[in-house]
Formats: structure tokens, sequence, C-alpha cells
């Protein structure tokens, strides 16, 4: 199935890739929690990775395995693992991999919830520095002779900056550090993260994977680009058999099994549901977040407008290369004197909510809500003004979602 187009591949994963039972397209849900074997050898060898199987579902299910295969699939990495959510998947990842006296490098521009986590990894005894990742020359100069990985995302929330990927992954590479990336804003319909040597990605499957609004799950896909016989925290008894699949292997054991992150089986076929019309969700979203940004940067109301779409963009060129869109994250800065609150309280048709990659157009006061528990040195650091609201583009039609900031505006 290689050989056909993204979409085509994308709508026949299920059933091809899992060949589901009784010529059924889409896998079945299976809840159970417990697997029985005739023989206890059986499950001896399941449990000892000698053998292929499900042992309790908190580790794995055919639900969840089916999921992770398409994922494996579309990003063509060597394997996956799904969590009941991306910051799961996040929190599994970091604290599975790394340990008191590691040190990583850290984008400054990361979304809230993953900043705060960073504190607590901080608290455990893993030093962190956060730089500016749009210039490599800044990551280079950050790394110590403790530098275990680095980890940014492909665009920033909220201020929308696009790290020099291509650039910090063959310094990673040259380098043997772990290169982390966190894809939630670029679904691979819109980038291909081998072609920056990326070796994790890690995401929300909650936001443009699912698509719609009702359904959380993460995941981490392993790229297959990154040697981890050379990577110093994989536990002896990990270091066994294809050292290929040891990180994916650890970050099972140490950060879904014991940590207990685990998606439900009906959320994988939710998500697997929604996934199959991410590319035309995406083609749309990608289409209004252009046009309303370029209404938006010409009215006398905005300030500024973030979007690696507009030409001003510090980014362009770069999200020209990297992107097969630009995404439907989209951020503005109104004038001086229009409370955002006051202005979002005006909207009618654009939804008030947090939540990203849904199929109708949300907003929020960045400021006060998803940047809250940072200080005004770290706002101020990362771009986000008192000022700032953020939007998750949808698939609306356009001129309405016009219509509704005109009316909008009109009360100010």
């Amino acid at each position: 199935m290689n050989n056909k187009g993204f979409t085509t591949r994308l709508i026949h994963a299920d059933r091809i890739i899992n060949q589901p039972q009784f010529g059924a397209v889409h896998q079945a849900t299976n809840n159970s929690v417990l697997f029985e074997y005739k023989r206890a050898q059986e499950l001896v060898d399941v449990f000892q990775g000698k053998q292929a199987g499900h042992v309790y579902s908190r580790s794995s299910s055919s639900s969840t395995v089916a999921l992770q295969n398409i994922l494996t699939h579309l990003e063509g990495g060597i394997g996956a693992i799904t969590f009941a959510t991306g910051m799961a998947a996040i929190t599994a990842t970091m604290l599975s991999l790394f340990k008191a006296g590691d040190h990583l490098i850290l984008s400054r521009f990361l979304f809230g919830n993953t900043r705060s986590l960073t504190e607590t990894m901080q608290s455990l005894g893993i030093t962190i520095s956060f730089v500016d990742v749009t210039n490599v020359e800044n990551v280079k100069q950050a790394k110590q002779t403790n530098t275990r990985a680095v980890f940014l995302e492909t665009i920033a929330n909220p201020v929308t900056q696009v790290p020099d990927m291509a650039a910090i992954g063959q310094w990673c590479q040259q380098n043997n550090i772990l290169f982390m990336v966190d894809t939630t804003m670029t679904p691979p319909n819109l980038f291909d993260p081998k072609s920056v040597l990326i070796s994790l990605t890690i995401s929300s499957l909650t936001k443009y994977i699912a698509g719609h609004g009702n359904v959380l799950g993460g995941a981490v896909v392993d790229t297959g680009l990154f040697d981890w016989s050379k990577f110093e925290n994989i536990l002896p008894l990990y270091r066994c058999g294809d050292s290929q699949i040891w990180g994916l292997t650890q970050i099972r054991k140490r950060g879904l099994r014991d940590m207990g992150g685990t998606m439900s089986p009906e959320s994988a076929h939710a998500i697997s549901v929604g996934l199959e019309t991410l590319v035309l969700r995406t083609q749309r979203t990608c289409d209004n977040a252009v046009k309303l940004a370029n209404y938006l940067q010409n009215h006398k109301q905005v300030a500024a407008v973030y979007y690696p779409g507009l030409s001003q963009h510090p980014q362009h060129q770069r999200a020209k290369q990297l992107f097969s869109g630009f995404g439907g994250i989209l951020s503005l800065d109104l004038v001086t004197g229009i409370d955002p609150i006051a202005f979002l309280d005006k909207l009618a048709l654009v939804i008030c909510a947090t939540h990203l990659g849904d199929t109708r157009t949300l907003a929020l006061p960045v400021a006060s809500t998803i940047y809250y528990e940072c200080s005004v040195e770290q706002r101020q650091q990362m771009g986000v003004g008192d000022n700032m609201i953020r939007m998750s583009i949808g698939i609306e039609d356009f001129d309405d979602l016009v219509a509704d900031f005109e009316q909008a505006f009109a009360a100010f």
C-alpha cells in the first residue's frame, strides 16, 4: 500500500494493516482487561517479550495496537505507543528516559502545560536549559557534557515560532543526542518528521488526528533514526534483542505500564475513525487560517497577527520548506484599549474554549488562561502579551467567520 497516495493509505489503513475479522473495515473494540493463555509458558513468554501478545490491557490491547499500527505506518516509523492523553505521552517519555543528573535542551516557547511539567522534572534532578530554538546556534551553545536530548514543538503555541529543525536535527545526529519533537500542530499529512532527522515524535491525538473534540489521546512514534545502543539511560533489563526498539520498550514498560496512562479501547476506535478525514479537515482549516490571517492583519483594530502562512512571519520561508500547510493555529494582539475578554464575549460563531484542532473555530485569551501560571517574565520570553487571543481555526464557511469578527469589532 506504500505506493498509494497519503489519503488513500489513510482511509484504508485499518482495513488493510490490521485485517479486522468478518470483513469489517475497522478493528473491533476489545474491552477485555485480561487475556487467557491455555499454556502457562505462553503467558511467561509474552511477559518476558519472547512472544507477541497481550497480558493486561493497561499495557496493550488489540484496540490500541491497531491504532499504533496505523500511526506507525503514516509516519514511516518502526513503532508507536498510545496513551490516554498527549500530556501522558510527554510525561511518560520524559520520566522513563531521563534521570537525575541528565541535562535537556528545551524550547523556551513550549506550551503552558508542558512547561509546567518541566518544573516537576527539575525537582527530580533533571536540569533544563530553555533556549530560542528558531536559531540552531542557541541550541549548540546550551550543550553540556550530560546533554541527553533536545525537545521542541514544530509550531509553537500560541505565538507560532517555527524552530530551525533541519539544522537542529542534523546537529543532534552528529552529537548522538535524542531529538524529540511535539508534532501536534503538524500531523503527518503536513509534515514528515524523518526529513529533519527527528528521533521521537510525541503528539496529542486529541487535536488534529481525532479532530472532532470528542476523545482524548496521545502517542509516541519512533522514527527508527536514533541509535539506542548508544543511549546510556537504557536499563540493562531492556538491552536485549533488536536495539532499534529499546527506546520504545523502556517507554512502554516504565512509562505506560508503570505510570498507567492507558488509552481506552473506545478512545482508540474513535481516534481511528476521526483520523480518516484528517486530510480533508486540515486542508480546509489551513485555507481558512491563511485567509483569516490576511483579513486580520489588515484590520485597524488588530495590532499584530501571528501565523506562519503570512509572508512577514519571521520563519515564513522555513515553514514553507518544512510543511505542506501552515496549520490552523493563529494568534492576534488587539490594539490597546480593546479588552480581549470583552472582545471574545462579542463573538457569536467562534467558540470561547480551551482546545485545538477542532472542526469548529475556537478562541481564548492567552495570558489569563493557558499561560496564567507563567510569570510575566516567562510570558515575555515566549512573546505572549496581555492582549493576545489564540485561535484554532475550524472548517466553517470563511465568509461566516469574517462576518462574526466584523460584528464583534463593531462593538468597540
